[in-house]
């Protein structure tokens, strides 16, 4: 198999796996978001460090200690994820699969903006045209809710947030989200210790299935986020941002088809606007990937579209 084949399947199974991330949440009910927090943060730990053992690769955390500004972006990156993680866990338990769709949908936008106002950088008129449609959606979709949609803006920009620090950062995959889940460990087993304490867990008080499933939440957040690496060496970025829009498509789908969560018109008319300036943003990359490519062959631009959503 080619490289670029393997890298659209690795692309392709890390957007899928992410796409049915409400399906496997909706199952770990009655558990709470914070617990459900805590042990994905504990079983990622687990299973990254089982990884990373196997591969014998342990030693990168000896120079990891020596850079601390590299621990302190770090520290950052693991607060942001894990906000965006809580915020989901919590819009998905909480009937609003369809909102949290839109903040995947939006987050190419808000990283866009995000590089204005942090990085300075200079915008071409077809991305500051498909951020003001986006400006627009989200007024259309405010006066459908009746207030901000919040967890969609939450989504999006500690997600757009995380994908700053982690571009300066710039760790391997399973390397990051070890020490990322390192940071998180101790306050998350806290967390579950006074759980287990006071009674209120559920981890091994529902069902031997219940508990499998819990556990597995290291493995599932763990194995997307390695696929997307394997992708993300193998494919051009404007691939992966054409990949990008699967999982927050699969995402909608699951809240309004299975969960059958409303999608009133006003509703409908705000997500076609986000999908309209998602067509603006995502053809002019492609245009400006066309030129760069004519002006220095085999060259590809980056393109804030190319982020993978970490649900």
């Amino acid at each position: 198999m080619t490289p670029l084949r393997l890298g659209y399947l690795y692309g392709l199974g890390a957007y899928l796996l992410w796409g049915f991330f409400p399906l496997y949440f909706k199952l770990l009910r009655p558990t709470g978001p914070l617990e459900i927090l805590a042990h994905r943060v504990v079983w990622s730990v687990a299973f990254v460090a089982l990884l990373l053992a196997a591969l014998r690769n342990i030693g990168f955390l000896r120079a990891l200690l020596r850079r601390p500004r590299t621990l302190a972006g770090i520290a950052c990156a693991a607060t942001l994820i894990a906000v965006n993680w809580f915020t989901y866990i919590y819009g998905v338990n909480s009937d609003r699969v369809v909102e949290t769709a839109l903040g995947y949908f939006i987050n190419p936008l808000v990283v866009v903006l995000l590089g204005v106002l942090v990085l300075r950088e200079r915008l071409r008129p077809a991305q500051w045209a498909a951020l003001g449609v986006g400006a627009l959606a989200v007024a259309v979709l405010t006066v459908d809710y009746g207030r901000l949609p919040y967890l969609a803006l939450t989504l999006a920009f500690t997600f757009g947030g995380y994908s700053l620090v982690k571009k300066r950062l710039g760790l391997p995959a399973a390397e990051g989200l070890f020490v990322e889940s390192a940071v998180l460990a101790l306050p998350a087993l806290a967390f579950l210790g006074w759980l287990a304490a006071t009674g209120d867990a559920t981890f091994g008080h529902v069902s031997a299935g219940h508990t499998a499933l819990l556990v597995l939440a290291g493995a599932l957040t763990a194995i997307p986020l390695l696929l997307f690496a394997g992708a993300a060496n193998r494919l051009p970025l404007t691939a992966l941002g054409m990949l990008q829009y699967v999982a927050p498509i699969l995402q909608l789908g699951c809240g309004v088809l299975i969960f059958h969560e409303p999608m009133p018109p006003a509703r409908l008319a705000g997500f076609v606007l986000v999908w309209l300036a998602l067509i603006v943003f995502t053809g002019d990359a492609l245009r400006q990937a066309r030129h760069s490519r004519r002006l220095r062959p085999g060259t590809d631009v980056p393109s804030p579209a190319a982020v993978a959503p970490t649900p």
